[in-house]
């Protein structure tokens, strides 16, 4: 596109990106790479990451969520070492779940599942599977009635219900079937039954080089302190583009003139002052209710963007006197006796995030909304709490606990209600229609459950849409065909255009 002039984080741009996340610092690496100036705005006050970012707390280092670096998109790869190139290590992949006081490997190992479960239950097991293969129901709306004609009720009922509920805050039969086909529609039932029962033999292995066929992901790279430091370092290539990551500004309002065809972006920061920013473009990873609200004029389409749901979440930090508690990355606590839904080991994601080696550090994470009883719990009455579910499911006793903290995520995560998908699409074609400059990325920006690569695929897209002066691909059709088990090897796919689901180039108009 030529020369373009040097970004001023208060004046005219030619992008300007709302939220400093794994889309919104892809988008603003790439433009940079390219010439364009731009001004990222990100309303924390210290950390850029967005859900991937790592927070520090007395030298101990807290990834929020857990996020494996794996991708079969090469551009994506690609992308991870050259912003970091120095600093991926290795990591094992190991995770299991805890069900009645017993933990599964997960994905599932074939005679340890059957031994757990007992003869009577895995017979139930079967034949609950076997009766949703011959009688399937015919209506699938929920989430409920997609996993149940899957796996059959009693599966359902075990591996599935108890944890889902827990991390929606809903009834499975209220969500859209919608989640299930695009986070679980890869894995079969049959499929895991085999994969496990070879391992459990130790089958699993190719003849003549006694290497393990990659079935399902064994392990993974990831940033030696943390995902943070990706993104960080993403931020930190941007300022040395020229172009500007303000922190701790809140979007306020987005206008658009229809005489120049350009943005006015307004950022208020927690003092109350107020920037503004003019650009010809504006990508948000904002969330798609939040950006509605802030469009001016409104949309007509606001009542559906109020409509849209996310469901919140909070991990509490427990220091524990061990030298370690338990090998996995995490735990899933399918368990309706404790509130907490997941346990992270940090030392199992990198030894670097635990300064101690005679301290284990493990984040219980909890499920919640803005404002209910958890999120609004104090620090010390969730630490308490934590602790005492860590004793209650065996992971270690309430006296090793010598330390804790918190730490909240608003919007971590886009609900899948019956009427999410109707109210994306109508604000989405309104954005398309009325502000083809608009561009929404990334997991809250489109309302999509996206994994970190989905979301900088998006990113990646649409700075080639840029680019090109046109809309070149269909962003939306990103991630609509993904695998959600990490399967095959990393990379291994070349093209942008062939990658879990992302879409071929458009024809020229």
């Amino acid at each position: 596109m030529g020369q373009h002039q040097m970004a001023n984080p208060v004046g005219t741009v030619d992008v300007a990106i709302i939220g400093a996340g794994p889309a919104g610092l892809t988008a603003a690496y790439l433009l940079g790479k390219a010439g364009y100036s731009v001004t990222v705005i990100e309303k924390d006050p210290r950390y850029v990451g967005g859900i991937s970012r790592t927070v520090e707390h007395e030298g101990f280092r807290f990834d929020i969520g857990g996020h494996r670096f794996f991708s079969r998109s090469k551009e994506v790869v690609d992308l991870w070492n050259e912003i970091l190139p120095d600093d991926f290590i290795e990591r094992p992949r190991m995770s299991r779940i805890y069900y009645e006081g017993k933990f599964y490997s997960y994905p599932l190992r074939a005679f340890e599942a059957l031994w757990n479960l007992g003869v009577l239950r895995s017979a139930l097991c079967m034949a609950s599977f076997a009766k949703a293969r011959l009688m399937p129901a015919k209506s699938v709306k929920s989430f409920e009635d997609w996993t149940v004609n899957a796996f059959g009720w009693k599966l359902y009922s075990i591996f599935f219900k108890t944890y889902t509920e827990k991390v929606w805050g809903m009834p499975c039969d209220e969500m859209s079937a919608d989640w299930a086909a695009q986070r679980i529609k890869g894995l079969s039932l049959w499929g895991a039954v085999v994969d496990g029962l070879k391992r459990s033999l130790g089958l699993n292995k190719r003849p003549n080089d006694g290497m393990a066929v990659k079935t399902l992901l064994e392990s993974f790279r990831y940033p030696r302190l943390g995902p943070g430091m990706m993104w960080e370092a993403a931020r930190d290539h941007v300022v040395a583009h020229g172009n500007h990551v303000l922190m701790d500004h809140k979007l306020k309002q987005l206008a658009f003139n229809d005489v120049t065809q350009q943005w006015t972006m307004t950022a208020t920061d927690s003092e109350g002052a107020q920037v503004a920013i003019k650009a010809a473009h504006v990508i948000s990873s904002a969330p798609m209710r939040e950006l509605a609200s802030r469009l001016h004029p409104l949309p007509t389409a606001l009542p559906e963007a109020a409509n849209l749901k996310y469901r919140d979440f909070l991990t509490v930090a427990l220091m524990i006197r061990s030298p370690d508690l338990f090998p996995d990355n995490w735990i899933y606590i399918h368990d309706s006796k404790v509130k907490v839904g997941r346990v992270q080991n940090f030392r199992s994601w990198s030894p670097e995030m635990v300064p101690d080696p005679d301290l284990a550090c493990v984040g219980l994470e909890y499920f919640c909304f803005e404002g209910d009883g958890l999120w609004s719990a104090s620090d010390d009455e969730l630490v308490a709490l934590a602790t005492k579910e860590m004793a209650q499911l065996g992971l270690c006793a309430a006296e090793q606990v010598v330390g804790g903290t918190v730490v909240r995520q608003e919007k971590a995560y886009p609900v899948y209600d019956e009427d999410y998908a109707a109210n994306v699409e109508v604000l989405r074609q309104e954005i398309e229609a009325r502000y083809p400059m608009l561009h929404c990325v990334g997991r809250n920006g489109m309302h999509r459950y996206n994994n970190q690569d989905h979301a900088m695929m998006t990113a990646m897209l649409t700075v080639r849409n840029i680019e090109a002066g046109a809309r070149v691909y269909d962003i939306w059709a990103v991630n609509e065909d993904a695998e959600y088990h990490e399967s095959g090897n990393e990379g291994e796919r070349a093209a942008l255009a062939s990658v879990r689901g992302v879409p071929e180039r458009l024809k020229a108009a």
